[in-house]
């Protein structure tokens, strides 16, 4: 994976790939400069009741792997009519998708708009961490939506009420003195090998002040 600043750049990668895989195919993307990405985890049941789990705010600008990025649930910046936008996308497409279970999304905010990157109709990585986060567990949840369990029924026990107090924290783990001939920087590519979490009470703290100031550091071509 590639990040080209230009049409220059485009058209010499392009041809670097074709003459070392002349049949490869090539996917482009429009690069979204600037933009804020988001996770959203949600489950749906078969009567198409949607509950989103999360949804966490990148801290490193979208171009950064989401493995790689620090994440903050809830959003700390986003407005209110944008959150509102990211859960009803969210909820088309697993209605779209008929997903039974468990789904990911990501998105980039750019200014007032969202942008759908991907949605998977799986668990990702996020959802251990949504669990941690909110007291709910999230997974034994969703295997008992599979299995025909509803979430109305979880929702009037309260079983799907956060108990998170503040924000939490997802930092990406790097082990970069097992790996000395990787670069260390961050971009499209996944390096990081693990992640922690961490709670704040505040976004004074330390947790989430650091990254931020760092934010626009990472991002590598």
């Amino acid at each position: 994976i590639i990040i080209a600043i230009n049409k220059e750049e485009v058209e010499r990668y392009v041809n670097e790939i074709y003459t070392l895989l002349p049949d490869n195919e090539i996917l482009l993307d429009l690069f979204l400069n600037n933009g804020i990405e988001i996770d959203v985890d949600a489950v749906r049941d078969a009567d198409g009741d949607v509950w989103i789990t999360g949804i966490m705010q990148h801290i490193e600008p979208a171009g950064v792997h989401s493995g790689d990025s620090t994440a903050v649930l809830p959003p700390y910046s986003l407005s209110e009519s944008v959150i509102e936008d990211i859960k009803n996308y969210a909820i088309a497409i697993a209605n779209r998708l008929e997903v039974l279970g468990l789904m990911n999304v990501q998105m980039v905010v750019q200014g007032d708009k969202v942008y759908v990157i991907e949605a998977n109709p799986r668990a990702s990585r996020t959802v251990p961490f949504v669990a941690k986060a909110t007291g709910i567990p999230v997974s034994r949840i969703a295997s008992k939506v599979i299995l025909g369990a509803k979430l109305k029924d979880f929702r009037a026990e309260g079983a799907l009420d956060s108990s998170l107090k503040g924000y939490a924290i997802k930092e990406p783990v790097f082990s970069w003195s097992k790996f000395p001939e990787v670069r260390k920087e961050l971009g499209p590519e996944m390096k990081s090998t693990g992640e922690t979490i961490v709670f704040v009470d505040a976004l004074t703290d330390s947790h989430f002040e650091r990254p931020y100031e760092m934010r626009n550091l990472y991002l590598s071509r």
